[in-house]
């Protein structure tokens, strides 16, 4: 309980004191409580605060109605960095939201995620690839694990290996999982490069449903996987945005909604 003989003033420094040395960690909203839209998802960002999400504050801030994630010079990041979502640790689900990214940006969307102690505010899991120079966005890559798990235009099935190494790591090659069968292609490079507009907003859309994994941006299917390898895939977990190691960048994001199935 806080004593009456504190001051108004000096309880909202500290606040601000805590929140700059440690990140920003808000109450999240439960979402038996959020309002539905008629397509019954719930906005889990409100525009205007970080409530409801954690991350470290040096990169992240909610303005102008945007989730906004920036490295400036004078804060390079050592490690990759998100602002992880607390209202819920979904299995099944849709998610929808806009995005906007400079030309040297590196982002993503985690999801069935595990979030790690070391480094801070680190996430494992699959990821909905962002990247400003548009080379990757809308692959499935699976951050910290097992890499690519699907490029752009790839339908994709992830079978168990039959002899796993004991290091994960070992057994990507060229930065993709060994396990990866490419089964079908749902479009060329080219043509969904085509899809997703350089340095504008963009609407991404996962379709997140027992083993299979689908990305559309726009309204097009961009990469599709079924994730047979039990030992290593995830059904449920955290969902986060990321700030990639790398130079000077900015990356946006708005409109997010979550709709649990």
């Amino acid at each position: 309980m806080i004593k009456k003989s504190y001051k108004p003033f000096s309880l909202v420094a500290l606040l601000l004191a805590v929140l700059l040395t440690s990140g920003c960690k808000t109450t999240a909203v439960s979402q038996s409580k959020a309002k539905k839209d008629k397509e019954g998802f719930v906005q889990i960002f409100d525009g205007k605060t970080l409530n409801g999400w954690e991350g470290d504050a040096n990169y992240w801030r909610a303005e102008n109605g945007t989730l906004v994630g920036e490295i400036t010079p004078d804060k390079l990041l050592k490690a990759n960095t998100f602002i992880i979502y607390q209202g819920a640790q979904p299995g099944d689900f849709e998610l929808k939201l806009d995005f906007k990214i400079t030309e040297t940006g590196n982002s993503g969307i985690n999801y069935r995620s595990e979030k790690l102690s070391d480094p801070p505010f680190a996430l494992k899991g699959y990821q909905a690839d962002i990247d400003g120079k548009n080379r990757y966005t809308g692959q499935n890559y699976e951050e910290r694990g097992r890499t690519t798990l699907a490029y752009r235009g790839q339908k994709t099935t992830i079978d168990p290996l039959k002899n796993p190494s004991a290091n994960l790591r070992d057994d990507v090659k060229r930065n993709a999982w060994s396990g990866l069968s490419v089964t079908d292609s749902i479009g060329t490079a080219a043509s969904l490069e085509k899809v997703v507009k350089s340095q504008d907003w963009n609407e991404i859309h996962l379709v997140i449903k027992g083993n299979r994994l689908q990305h559309y941006i726009n309204g097009t299917l961009i990469s599709d996987v079924t994730d047979n390898d039990a030992a290593n895939r995830k059904m449920s977990g955290y969902l986060g945005v990321q700030v990639h190691v790398g130079p000077p960048m900015k990356v946006e994001y708005r409109n997010i909604r979550l709709k649990q199935l």
